[in-house]
């Protein structure tokens, strides 16, 4: 396994050179870039580009082996609408294929949502037709995953689907295909289970891992905490992902704060090398 950050634990502001460097100074050995609408990474990013900012992780010393992204909270990929779907499957293509260009394992795409994150997306009334409209989607996007490569992760998220380990263990098995599986977020889960559980259950099927720390008792979105300040047993989870045989990056997945941005990559640094315990 191998210590990973994700790229929005740094300021919108900052030159991803400047990034990369505070992320190797920090002993990450992985950096999880992020697909956008508008950003460094985008629809309309090209070859050069991609190249430019692969040459500059490698000279930090960093891998870029995940390719997250917000964006399917924008474009459902659950919705009843024909448009909106073909939407977020163009996302889902784009970002298989910046991905490939950066030699990156894997993309996170959030499977879509029944209900919405916040108010005003309007709720899937009708789940099992969602459910089996999405296996037949991400059925078609395997066939591009494979061509170029890449696997599809699947984020456990609050979304009101794919709620419980079994359900997603099912889903992904009903696709069939090695190069879907599950993105598998440790924080995301403790709201309602336990990620040392989900993971024994999904095993092999994980290709991904990000790491958030979550206070039960608070039960919102204030409840993710910096790492080790919350609820997530990581000792357990450690011994879980050995158990099934992951080798992978885990990804510290955390948002940059104001001010003295550097105290959080530092310090989730120092908590990574904690928790693998080496």
């Amino acid at each position: 396994m191998r210590k990973g950050i994700s790229i929005w634990a740094f300021p919108d502001n900052w030159e991803l050179e400047q990034s990369f460097n505070l992320a190797a100074k920090a002993n990450f050995e992985t950096i999880e870039l992020a697909y956008a609408a508008n950003g460094p990474i985008n629809p309309q990013t090209t070859s050069t580009e991609i190249n430019k900012i692969r040459k500059k992780a490698d000279e930090s010393g960093l891998k870029i082996e995940t390719l997250a992204s917000g964006i399917f909270w924008s474009v459902n990929l659950l919705s009843d609408d024909q448009d909106e779907r073909k939407s977020s499957h163009q996302h889902v293509r784009k970002m298989l294929e910046i991905a490939s260009e950066f030699e990156a394992d894997t993309i996170l795409v959030v499977p879509g949502f029944i209900g919405p994150f916040e108010a005003g997306a309007p709720q899937i009334k009708n789940y099992m037709g969602a459910y089996d409209r999405a296996v037949n989607d991400f059925k078609l996007l395997a066939a591009d995953a494979g061509r170029l490569g890449v696997s599809i992760g699947i984020e456990n998220v609050w979304n009101k689907f794919l709620t419980s380990p079994v359900e997603m263990r099912n889903f992904i098995d009903e696709i069939d295909n090695d190069f879907v599986g599950s993105y598998f977020d440790v924080g995301n889960v403790l709201r309602t289970g336990y990620p040392e559980q989900w993971i024994r259950i999904l095993n092999k099927r994980i290709k991904a891992v990000h790491f958030k720390d979550f206070k039960v008792n608070v039960g919102t979105l204030n409840g993710f905490v910096d790492l080790l300040e919350g609820d997530v047993d990581f000792p357990e989870v450690i011994t879980a992902l050995k158990e099934v045989g992951y080798q992978g990056p885990c990804t510290a997945e955390l948002f940059t704060r104001s001010p003295f941005p550097e105290t959080l990559i530092l310090k989730a640094g120092v908590d990574m090398t904690a928790i693998f315990g080496f």
